[in-house]
């Protein structure tokens, strides 16, 4: 698919076919998309935690995530996304190298979900990023080390329905050139 077509055809789904499973491999090639992004000093930080069962699915969307969310992903794989906190945006003693501190861990693993969701959307499937969560009690239920910062949970599926897309800004709404 173009990337300018792959761009305008992502939407985040809220419907997914439940009788279409993601697979293990499906996952694997989403996650070597997410590696190939960029990250400070090449600190490559960001880590992946796959959910395909359906019933730790649906253990993990009672315990972790807000109804809505749960209803909105229910039928597709659930993948939460981290990243090893101090690293990305420190030297190598530790010191935060900016004011940004892991603010850059959040940046880099940003830059990973794009390809990832992208990749996503060029082999049909489709994506929604959730925000809200219950980290602590993601971070329990998959045991993710207190070392690793939780983000985001990716549902990825066969989405059911193709949302309109929503109104975007203009470059001449968010540029100022000097």
């Amino acid at each position: 698919m173009e990337f300018e077509a792959l761009l305008e055809a992502r939407r985040s789904v809220r419907a997914f076919d439940e009788t279409k499973a993601v697979t293990e491999d499906q996952i694997k090639t989403l996650i070597e998309a997410g590696i190939q992004a960029p990250s400070w000093k090449n600190s490559q930080t960001a880590r992946y935690y796959c959910i395909l069962s359906d019933d730790i699915k649906e253990k993990f969307a009672a315990d972790c995530l807000p109804e809505f969310n749960a209803r909105s992903s229910h039928g597709a794989a659930l993948v939460v996304t981290t990243f090893v906190s101090n690293r990305s945006g420190f030297d190598r003693e530790g010191n935060p190298d900016n004011e940004c501190g892991n603010g850059w861990g959040y940046y880099d693993l940003g830059l990973h979900n794009e390809n990832f969701v992208l990749k996503a959307k060029e082999l049909g499937l489709d994506t929604l990023i959730m925000g809200i969560r219950d980290g602590e009690a993601i971070r329990k239920q998959l045991s993710i080390p207190d070392t690793e910062t939780v983000v985001a949970v990716i549902a990825v599926g066969y989405g059911k329905t193709t949302p309109e897309k929503p109104k975007r800004k203009s470059p001449e709404d968010i540029v100022k050139f000097f």
